[in-house]
């Protein structure tokens, strides 16, 4: 997915894969959730104009203004439009699939799940220190916050709070949100600064006092009566806005000596006279931990000694995920939208937007995605029967055993439904052939990894009908002794049914039109 800074637009392009490197992991993405703060600011300046973008950055204006003195203005002016053109990857909260292991890289395998600050795209080479394991307990939509959730983490080691202390959340988007999780698994009261009622309604369900700014609340006289005068011992700002209200309210908050950490972005227009007067400390939280812009740890992949170090990137990666596995971090019920990638301009015209947003996540390929080395798949009728060739397509780390009750395992399944093809059910090179009856038993015990199925409907609650077809009750058929015993159930389907009409639209464009869409509502 790239970004154009001249002009803000976001497209998603077909690049060449990258290939390992040594110290590197190579991971076929399955998740990426997009980071609406900092990829928002990276969009509304691309789409800014030239007085706009100046003004935003008045640093970069400066060394024009001195390579103009220096090179002349027309070499400048096409320095300038050369570095617009260049496309800027975007994207840093990855999940998917580790394919190949990169020369001196230990402590990981092919088909290990991983976390890392990888792009948004398929594929990506990701150094293995800035990767960590996926506990199995934890979803690809979870594992999605791992980077993330470590920049709230990294700003609460640098608010030091213990055990008691009140501390405030400026800002309540989604690292405001899980910095107010991450608090109170901490042992701190919390008390969380917003506009949007909906995020603060959020925090209180996380356990967190709130004051809503849209409705004239004020945040200080608030912390006063809540630590009866005292001051909160800290505040973290997670804001994103140019406005210097929340430093100074912050400021203002805080209790002598307090502690202020800026983890988001916002106005520095400090009073000396609040900051002297309580003797308060203030510091930038530098990304999600040490190591963060030291090419010797990320790109070399020298780590600190723990012993010296105790938390750096990595290592703030697999505390974050170890929260998620205890449940102590709750972060499935923070994604509010959902795009395939290859909608990816959706996605970025939704945080754009102004409408509510809060985990924006981009999906690859879900159901093949989903699929884990050596698991043992059933495919139902449909679409499911795609999956082995979405596999081969994509080069999906291995190996899967494709399974089909009518008694093939293993090798390459046909595609396609019986009464179009067929071929439902051959399998091309089996590992071997059994007796349907014996496949069953096979299921029974629990010998299936995954059952991917098709479906008629999906009611409000989840419900699945897979066998009642307008008051033609066909029943369940295999889908009982299919999937009770499998390890993962996936519903493959369309969204209509009934002589929909699609058709493929050619190179240069590509895609899929729908001509006449099905009659039938499935969900």
């Amino acid at each position: 997915v790239l970004q154009s800074l001249r002009d803000g637009t976001t497209r998603v392009e077909d690049v060449p894969c990258p290939a390992v490197r040594p110290g590197h992991l190579l991971v076929r993405t399955t998740r990426t959730l997009i980071s609406a703060g900092t990829e928002r600011m990276l969009v509304e300046f691309g789409k800014a104009g030239w007085i706009e973008k100046a003004w935003q950055q008045p640093d970069k204006v400066k060394m024009v203004w001195e390579k103009i003195r220096t090179d002349g203005l027309v070499p400048t002016i096409e320095s300038v439009m050369n570095k617009l053109d260049q496309p800027l990857p975007l994207g840093y909260c990855n999940v998917g699939v580790v394919e190949q292991v990169g020369a001196g890289v230990t402590g990981f395998s092919v088909g290990d799940r991983v976390a890392s600050n990888g792009k948004h795209a398929e594929v990506v080479c990701v150094p293995a220190i800035l990767c960590a394991k996926v506990p199995d307990t934890v979803s690809d939509d979870e594992a999605a916050f791992t980077v993330l959730s470590s920049i709230a983490l990294q700003g609460i080691r640098l608010a030091q709070p213990t055990l008691g202390e009140t501390v405030a959340v400026i800002g309540l988007g989604l690292i405001g949100l899980v910095t107010v999780q991450l608090l109170r698994a901490n042992g701190c009261k919390v008390i969380g600064v917003d506009f949007d009622e909906a995020k603060l309604a959020a925090a209180r369900a996380m356990g967190a006092e709130t004051v809503n700014r849209g409705v004239g609340q004020d945040p200080v006289a608030f912390a006063e009566a809540f630590t009866a005068a005292r001051g909160v011992d800290a505040v973290l700002i997670t804001a994103a806005t140019d406005s210097h209200e929340p430093v100074q309210s912050a400021a203002r908050m805080s209790r002598k000596r307090g502690r202020i950490v800026l983890v988001g972005v916002a106005g520095l227009k400090l009073s000396r006279a609040d900051f002297y007067e309580k003797e308060l400390s203030f510091q930038v939280s530098c990304s999600y931990g040490p190591g963060r812009y030291d090419p010797s740890y990320e790109e070399r992949g020298n780590d600190y000694p723990i012993g010296f170090v105790r938390w750096t990137e990595q290592r703030n990666f697999e505390a974050v995920l170890d929260a998620m596995a205890q449940g102590s971090l709750k972060v499935g019920e923070l994604v509010s939208h959902r795009f395939p990638v290859d909608e990816a301009d959706r996605a970025y015209d939704c945080i754009t937007s102004g409408q509510p947003t809060l985990g924006v996540l981009l999906e690859y390929r879900r159901a093949a995605s989903e699929l884990q080395a050596d698991d043992v798949i059933n495919l139902g009728v449909g679409m499911a029967s795609g999956i082995p060739s979405v596999v081969q397509e994509e080069g999906l780390a291995g190996p899967f055993h494709f399974s089909t009750e009518h008694g093939g395992l293993g090798g390459m399944p046909a595609i396609g439904s019986p009464k179009k093809t067929g071929a439902f059910g051959a399998h091309f090179n089996p590992d071997c052939i059994l007796d349907s009856m014996e496949v069953f038993d096979f299921y029974h015990g629990g010998g299936l990894d995954v059952a991917a199925l098709g479906f008629a409907q999906v009611r409000r609650d989840g419900s699945v009908n897979v066998g009642d077809f307008e008051g033609n009750l066909r029943g369940p058929g295999g889908f009982v002794d299919i999937s009770h015993r499998a390890r993962l159930i996936l519903f493959c389907g369309e969204l209509t049914a009934g002589k929909s009409e699609l058709e493929l639209i050619s190179e240069p464009q590509g895609g899929l039109k729908i001509v006449r869409d099905g009659r039938h509502r499935k969900f």
